[in-house]
């Protein structure tokens, strides 16, 4: 398995003074399929060909999440900036 932290990091500003970090992980199926999830979003996993492809999948449907959040009111707008490792 293997792991991979996505920062989600609030601007520092008076009022946004924490961060929401998210785990990107990644592992190989029996059957040869790429499987990523980040278990900190409950249902946002997917599979790919490749490591790459299911954690960009992966990684796409975690930002859908957050942001469909942000429109149905469930969670409110922050100032964020995404930190993401270099390959």
């Amino acid at each position: 398995m293997r792991d991979y932290t996505l920062h989600v990091a609030q601007v520092q500003r008076p009022c946004y003074p924490h961060f929401m970090d998210f785990t990107l992980q990644s592992e190989q199926e029996a059957d040869g399929r790429w499987l990523a999830e980040v278990p900190e979003i409950p249902g946002v996993l997917a599979y790919g060909a490749t490591a790459d492809e299911a954690m960009a999948k992966a990684e796409t449907l975690a930002l859908r999440v957050l942001a469909e959040r942000l429109e149905n009111g469930e969670a409110r707008p922050q100032a964020i900036r995404f930190l993401l490792a270099a390959a």
